[in-house]
């Protein structure tokens, strides 16, 4: 590019006579002769005033006039500037691609550029980092402004750093710790070790110190708690973050293994023990820390926290003060609790349960007594399921009771069923009752009308209630176990001797028979190592429950030498894989018949 086409001193008449050029197409709505002096005056003015730094350049890049503004910016005379060829004043020598787009522009085969650039100053050496604009229209001189945007990019950066910063503590926050997180899970294969870990924690006891003491000696905990977590991360360049509340988090990237994250789990706990003093008080916090670490393939942010988060779930489960590592088959069970929660009332609706049937077997005789209702799941996902998959999750969520009535029902058809097929045998239908449908359900009024409906007589119908269940029964509860009673139903205590060791309500409540607990039974699996204690046990309470009228039945009976060791001190009843594993009605049908 050649120099400046008026030389080293541009004459500023001759640019107010460029600029009035420049314009001089636009007619005049008013013809008065006073408008085209006042015209190159106005624009002129306009130039040197303005707080961009502007220049004019000729068509071959040279500096015409160059604005005050545009001179402080640069640290030069603004007839210093004009005798300086445009490329070189804003450093394009060496950037062919800022150059040959620059070339364009005065060529006319394109109307604008705009690109950032380090441009030298003249007067210090030093640089501005500056946005540079381009602009043509038609044959006119061409427009150049430059803005100095450094100090904006230092606000805009200063801004970014308290957006992303936490306050209180001075350290990265969620959306950084995320930004980061998500960074280290989009590393290419084959960057550092392929592998990431991190720590989850919350603070336990934290919420009293907040209650009790106020947010100010929260929050100054808060910041003493980060300076420790600081402590403990630094020497491994490790991130650490708060993520809200008292909730925070250290990245372990390019983690060396499981050993790693744990280690660093440890030293956290190890520097949380020692008390804090804060605003005058002493005072003590622990963490429960959720720790996770996996290879950085087929890992997300997402997922990562999903899996720490459920971890730290199972730390404070466990006890809290402590960490506790991601364990995929403890999740894959919370996966699938969690699945079949959402959709059991669903499930009750669409007929996806059954029932199976276990004998209750006269130890004297051998006949079919009874036989015990047994829910079973038809899971169209996890195949059939055991009721200690599910029970409790009903028990939780209330849909129990709605389970619980269908069963019932259920058991009532089948036994009368079998009534009417074998009149002379038909055996006694034994339902589980939940201590929910105690009380979230008029249980007496289910009974009595799925009785009517069923046309069974009471007699063939026994429910089991748990003894904590039963302990303490007063109220609807006990009124409701007096008028099963009075209807007709059989009223059992299951699991009898492992709840509370109170036999006072024996007397008080409308019971019919027991069922021993199989944990007493253990002890009589082999007659060459018996359980001296067991038997003794399991002897008093035959005893006691005879003497008060009750019928006594013996669970998880295994083989023959503990039936007949159970026929010997009195039991009347026994249950178990000895004499049949829980079985369709069908197979019941076949004992009976």
């Amino acid at each position: 590019m050649g120099g400046p086409a008026g030389g080293p001193g541009v004459d500023p008449d001759s640019t107010a006579q460029v600029i009035t050029q420049s314009h001089s197409s636009a007619p005049h709505p008013r013809g008065a002769a006073g408008r085209d002096e006042a015209e190159p005056r106005d624009y002129r003015a306009a130039f040197a005033v303005a707080r961009a730094a502007m220049a004019l350049l000729s068509p071959e890049g040279d500096v015409l006039a160059a604005n005050p503004a545009l001179a402080t910016l640069l640290g030069a005379a603004p007839e210093r500037l004009a005798a300086v060829g445009a490329g070189a004043l804003l450093g394009l020598a060496g950037d062919p691609h800022a150059r040959a787009a620059f070339h364009d522009v005065l060529t006319g085969r394109r109307d604008r550029l705009r690109c950032t650039r380090r441009i030298t100053r003249q007067d210090d050496g030093g640089d501005v980092l500056a946005e540079i604009t381009l602009s043509r229209t038609g044959a006119r001189p061409l427009l150049l402004t430059v803005e100095d945007v450094g100090e904006r990019d230092a606000l805009r950066e200063q801004l970014r750093h308290l957006r992303m910063h936490d306050p209180v503590t001075r350290l990265p926050n969620r959306a950084l710790f995320f930004e980061r997180l998500t960074d280290a899970c989009d590393s290419p294969p084959g960057r550092g070790t392929g592998r990431i870990g991190l720590c989850y924690l919350d603070l336990d006891g934290f919420k009293a110190v907040n209650d009790t003491l106020g947010h100010r000696v929260g929050d100054e905990l808060l910041a003493a708690v980060a300076r420790r977590l600081l402590a403990c991360a630094e020497p491994g360049g490790h991130l650490v973050a708060r993520l809200g509340g008292d909730e925070f988090a250290l990245l372990v990237r390019d983690s060396t293994g499981t050993g790693q994250a744990t280690a660093l789990a440890e030293s956290v706990l190890t520097a949380l023990q020692q008390p804090f003093d804060v605003a005058g008080q002493r005072l003590a916090v622990s963490a429960s820390i959720g720790v996770v670490e996996r290879e950085v393939p087929g890992s997300s942010a997402t997922g990562l926290m999903q899996a720490a988060d459920t971890t730290l779930y199972w730390a404070k489960a466990d006890g809290k003060a402590r960490w506790t590592l991601f364990d995929p088959e403890r999740n894959e069970h919370r996966m699938t609790r969690q699945a079949l929660s959402r959709t059991l009332r669903q499930a009750v609706e669409r007929g996806e349960f059954v029932l199976d049937y276990q004998p209750l077997v006269a130890l004297g005789t051998g006949e079919l007594r009874g036989v015990e209702a047994l829910v079973r799941w038809e899971h169209p996902h996890f195949g059939r399921l055991s009721p200690g998959r599910f029970v409790g999750l009903a028990e939780e969520d209330g849909s129990i009771v709605q389970l619980g009535r269908w069963v019932l029902a259920e058991s009532c058809r089948q036994a009368r069923a079998w009534q009417l097929a074998y009149p002379a045998t038909a055996p006694v239908v034994s339902v589980n009752v939940a201590v929910r449908q105690m009380w979230d359900s008029d249980l007496v009024a289910d009974v009595a009308r799925i009785l009517q409906e069923n046309a069974l007589p009471p007699r063939l119908l026994q429910l089991e209630l748990t003894e904590s269940a039963l302990m303490g029964s007063a109220g609807r509860p006990l009124q409701a176990l007096h008028a099963l009673h009075e209807m007709g139903v059989r009223i059992v205590i299951d699991d009898f001797g492992t709840g509370y060791s109170n036999l006072a309500y024996l007397s008080r409540l409308p019971v019919s028979a027991l069922k021993l607990d199989g944990s007493f039974v253990q002890g009589f699996r082999h007659a060459e190592h018996p359980n001296p204690a067991d038997e003794t046990i399991v002897e008093a309470l035959v005893d006691l429950a005879h003497r008060l009228g009750l019928t006594v039945t013996a669970e998880c009976v295994e083989n023959a030498e503990q039936a007949e060791r159970l026929r010997r001190i009195g039991c009347d009843t026994g249950q178990g894989y000895h004499f049949s594993r829980p079985v369709p009605p069908a197979a019941i049908a076949g004992l009976l018949g």
